[in-house]
């Protein structure tokens, strides 16, 4: 089961529940493979919806590293994601967001 407090997000791959979270190297990682300046730029992506599936992809790889599977872009290649192609954009997009969410301090 995915934690939210902790940043994870889960996600169904090739009919395997996986759980996905990007940790501060699975972040350097992403950052050099897209090309980003900042984590802000990757965030700002995003949040303007002016990403790619090679974007979610990335994102995807990265969180599954950060989750602590050993995998690479080539082996997601052919990969199925149940719900598709926006449920996979939905869950990089969350999982982003939960990688800077701060818990509520009550």
């Amino acid at each position: 089961m995915a934690n939210p407090w902790t940043g994870e997000v889960a996600l169904t791959i090739d009919g395997e529940r996986r759980v996905l979270k990007l940790t501060l190297g699975a972040l350097a990682e992403l950052e050099q493979e897209l090309g980003a300046s900042s984590l802000v730029e990757l965030v700002q992506r995003f949040e303007g919806g002016s990403y790619s599936s090679g974007d979610v992809l990335a994102l995807i790889v990265a969180g599954l590293r950060g989750g602590g599977a050993d995998v690479t872009r080539a082996d997601l290649l052919r990969a199925e994601i149940a719900g598709g192609p926006m449920v996979g954009a939905r869950a990089a997009a969350e999982l982003l967001a939960r990688a800077f969410m701060v818990p509520d301090q009550a």
